[in-house]
C-alpha cells in the first residue's frame, strides 16, 4: 500500500488475541446519582447509561463484576496532599461560602463545582482504579475495567477539568508496587497533562498522549514536552488538529505504540479511553467513529499485558456509553448486534437506536505530511530512552496503598456474604462473579436477580421453554383411541383441556357399548325362554323391537357377575341388521354418547371374598323367587 497507508480499521477481531481474557469489571450503581450542577457538560449518568447496555447486551456473563470499595482519604493523600483532601472531604453546597479562599487556592468554581456528594464521588471513581490495579498486581485479573475512572486532569493540590481526584495516577501508584515499568496511553481529546506532570521526572512510567494542542484546553501538551531528570524523553506528546479521522488516526497510533511496546518493554498498560474523542462530542473536535475509537482498545490488548482500561472525558452521553459498551464487548470477546436492546434509557438513542457512532463530513485538518512528519520526531526522542529501563535497585513497598490485601479482602467478602445468605442460593455477590462458559449446554437464571441488576427483559426475546413445549414428533395421533379415530371438528382445543375432553368421549363409548351388550344378551334370553314364559310378558315396542325391563332383569341375574363384564364379556351373537339398528339405537336410549361413565368405586381386596360368598347365596335366593312366580304366573 502506498506511503504506508492502511485501511481505517484493523480486520474485525473481538479480543485482540487468540488468548482468552479474565476481564474484572468496576462498577458501583451509586455512581449515576451524582451531578455536577444544572447544566454542567459532565455528567456522570453517562455511566450508568453504559452500565446498562452492558448488562442488557449480557457482556455480564463473560465477566467479573466487583463494586469497588470508595477511596478513603488516607489512600487518596498517597498522590494528592492532605490539605486539599481534606478540603474536598469537608466542603458542601451549604457550607462553601466558607470556604472562599480554599476554593480559590484549590480551583473548585467554575469547571470543578461543588456539589452534593463531591467526596464520594471521588472514592468511587478512585477505588474502582486502584482495586482494579491491586487485582492486576495478584494476577487476578488480565483486564480491568472502570468506566467511572480516568480523570486525568486532577493535580497533586488543584482540581481541574472537571477532574478533583487523579485515580489513574493512584492506580498507576499501585501498579509500581510490582510492574517495573507501567506504559500510560491518553486517547481523550485533552492532553493528559495531571498524569503526565505526576510522572514528569521518572522512567519508570512512559506517558503517551495523542490530543488537540493549540488554543484549547488545557494548553499543554506540545511536542517538545519530553520530560526532565531521569524522566527525560519517557513523556510522549502527538499533538493533532481538528477533525482527525479513523483512517488517519490508526496510522499514527499503531506505529508508535508499536515502537513504544518494543523499546520500552513495559509489564502494564494503563489505557484512558477518554469519549470525547468521539466525532459529534460537545466539547470535542475530532471526527473518530465508534470502532475507530475502539481500535484503539483492540491494538492494546494485543500485546497480552496487564491492562486497565479507564474513563475519561465525553460529552455526548448517548455516544459515549454506546463506545464504551461496545469496548467492553471486544475486551471479552463478544459479538454485539447493531440494534441497541431495550434498557431504562433506551429513549436516549432515538432515532436509530442502532450500536454505532458515524463520523461526520467534516474537514480533517490533519495533512499526511503533517503526521508523518511529527511521527518521525517522536521516534526520535523514543531513540534516546534506554532499552527497558532497570530498577532492579529500586525497593518494592511492602504495605498496599490500600488498607486491605486484595485476598484477604475477598475472603472477607465471601465469608459475611455467606454468613449473612445461608438460605440463599444466588446472591449478589455470587451473581458478579459467575463467568458463563461458552460450551455451555444452557443457562440457568434467577430472573428477580437480573432485574435488580437492571437486566430487563427484551421484548423480541423469546419466552422460555416449558416442558409442554418439548413434543415428540413420531409419537401417534392422540385422538385415535383402540383404533376408532374421534371424528374431526369434534373438538378444537388444546392442553389439558383436549386431554380432558378425550377422556369424557372414551367413557361415553365405553358406556355405549356395554348398554349395547346388555340389550344383545337381554333380547337372546327373552328368544330362548318357554313360549308361555314368553306370553306372560307385556310387551315395549321401542324402533320395532320387542323388549322387556323384567326379561332385562332376570337375563342380567343369570350372568355370572362373579367376573367384570367389561373385561369377560365374549363377542355378542350376530343379528340380522334390523335388530342390530334397533339395538344400537336402544342403546342410544339408554346411555347417551356425551355422557361420561359412571365412576367405579374402589373395592377393599381383603374384603372380596366374604363379600362374594353372600352375593351368591343372595342371588340364589331371588333366583328360586323368581322362577316359582314365573310358573305361577303361567299357570294363571
Amino acid at each position: 500500500m502506498a506511503n504506508g497507508i492502511g485501511p481505517p480499521l484493523d480486520e474485525p477481531r473481538a479480543n485482540g488475541s487468540s488468548q482468552p481474557k479474565k476481564v474484572a469489571y468496576f462498577y458501583d450503581s451509586d455512581v449515576g446519582n451524582y451531578a455536577y450542577n444544572a447544566g454542567h457538560p459532565m455528567k456522570p449518568h453517562r455511566i450508568r447509561m453504559a452500565h446498562s447496555l452492558i448488562m442488557n447486551y449480557g457482556l455480564y456473563k463473560k465477566m467479573e463484576i466487583y463494586r469497588a470499595k470508595p477511596a478513603s482519604k488516607f489512600e487518596m493523600t498517597q498522590f494528592h496532599t492532605d490539605e486539599y483532601v481534606d478540603f474536598l472531604q469537608k466542603v458542601t453546597p451549604d457550607n462553601m461560602d466558607n470556604f472562599g479562599k480554599e476554593q480559590s487556592k484549590y480551583n473548585v468554581g467554575d469547571d470543578c463545582p461543588v456539589f452534593d456528594g463531591l467526596f464520594e464521588f471521588c472514592g468511587i471513581s478512585a477505588g474502582g482504579s486502584m482495586e482494579g490495579a491491586a487485582r492486576l498486581n495478584r494476577g487476578k485479573c488480565d483486564v480491568a475495567v472502570n468506566w467511572a475512572g480516568g480523570l486525568h486532569h486532577a493535580k497533586k493540590s488543584e482540581a481541574s477539568g472537571f477532574c478533583y481526584i487523579n485515580d489513574i495516577v493512584l492506580g498507576i501508584i499501585e501498579l509500581l508496587r510490582f510492574k517495573s515499568r507501567v506504559l500510560y496511553i491518553d486517547i481523550d481529546v485533552h492532553h493528559g497533562d495531571g498524569v503526565e506532570e505526576a510522572f514528569y521526572a521518572t522512567d519508570r512510567v512512559m506517558t503517551v498522549s495523542f490530543h488537540k494542542y493549540g488554543e484549547y484546553f488545557p494548553g499543554t501538551g506540545e511536542l517538545r514536552d519530553i520530560g526532565v531528570g531521569p524522566g527525560k524523553h519517557y513523556a510522549v506528546n502527538f499533538p493533532l488538529r481538528d477533525g482527525i479521522d479513523d483512517k488517519s488516526y490508526k496510522n499514527i497510533f499503531e506505529p508508535v505504540i508499536g515502537k513504544v511496546m518494543e523499546w520500552y518493554r513495559p509489564e502494564a498498560v494503563v489505557l484512558q479511553c477518554g469519549g470525547d474523542s468521539l466525532s459529534g462530542d460537545r466539547l470535542g473536535c475530532f471526527n473518530l467513529s465508534m470502532r475507530g475509537h475502539a481500535n484503539c482498545v483492540n491494538y492494546v490488548k494485543s500485546f497480552n499485558l496487564p491492562t486497565l482500561i479507564l474513563g475519561g472525558g465525553g460529552y455526548t452521553m448517548r455516544n459515549v456509553a454506546r463506545t464504551w459498551a461496545y469496548e467492553t464487548g471486544q475486551l471479552v470477546n463478544q459479538d454485539m448486534g447493531p440494534n441497541l436492546p431495550y434498557t431504562d434509557y433506551y429513549e436516549y438513542y432515538s432515532p436509530d437506536f442502532e450500536l454505532d457512532v458515524r463520523p461526520s463530513n467534516m474537514d480533517n485538518a490533519n495533512s499526511p505530511e503533517y503526521l508523518e512528519k511529527i511521527k518521525q520526531n517522536v521516534f526520535e526522542n523514543l531513540s534516546h530512552t534506554k532499552f527497558a529501563p532497570s530498577v532492579q535497585m529500586t525497593d518494592v513497598p511492602r504495605s498496599p496503598l490500600m488498607q486491605e490485601d486484595i485476598d484477604e479482602l475477598d475472603a472477607r467478602l465471601d465469608d459475611q456474604d455467606e454468613d449473612e445468605n445461608k438460605d440463599v442460593r444466588y446472591t449478589d455477590r455470587r451473581w458478579d462473579q459467575r463467568i458463563d462458559c461458552d460450551n455451555e449446554f444452557s443457562e440457568s437464571e434467577d430472573e428477580d436477580t437480573n432485574e435488580r441488576n437492571g437486566v430487563r427483559r427484551q421484548p423480541d426475546r423469546p419466552k422460555r421453554r416449558g416442558i409442554m413445549e418439548y413434543r415428540n414428533p413420531h409419537a401417534p395421533d392422540d385422538n385415535v383411541d383402540s383404533g376408532a379415530a374421534t371424528p374431526n371438528g369434534a373438538l378444537s382445543v388444546d392442553g389439558d383441556d383436549a386431554e380432558d375432553a378425550r377422556m369424557i368421549l372414551d367413557g361415553a363409548n365405553d358406556a355405549s357399548k356395554v348398554n349395547t351388550e346388555t340389550a344383545e344378551e337381554t333380547m337372546q334370553a327373552q328368544t330362548s325362554a318357554s313360549p308361555a314364559v314368553a306370553a306372560a310378558l307385556p310387551p315395549v315396542v321401542g324402533d320395532g323391537v320387542a323388549s322387556h325391563h323384567s326379561s332385562a332383569t332376570s337375563a342380567a341375574d343369570e350372568m355370572d357377575i362373579d367376573e367384570d363384564p367389561l373385561t369377560t364379556a365374549g363377542p355378542a351373537p350376530p343379528l340380522s341388521a334390523p335388530n342390530a339398528s334397533a339395538m344400537s339405537g336402544a342403546a342410544a336410549a339408554v346411555t347417551p354418547p356425551d355422557s361420561p361413565a359412571p365412576a367405579r368405586e374402589d373395592v377393599d381386596m381383603d374384603e372380596l371374598p366374604e363379600g362374594k360368598e353372600a352375593g351368591r347365596e343372595e342371588r340364589e335366593k331371588e333366583d328360586g323367587a323368581g322362577e316359582v312366580g314365573a310358573v305361577a304366573a303361567a299357570a294363571v
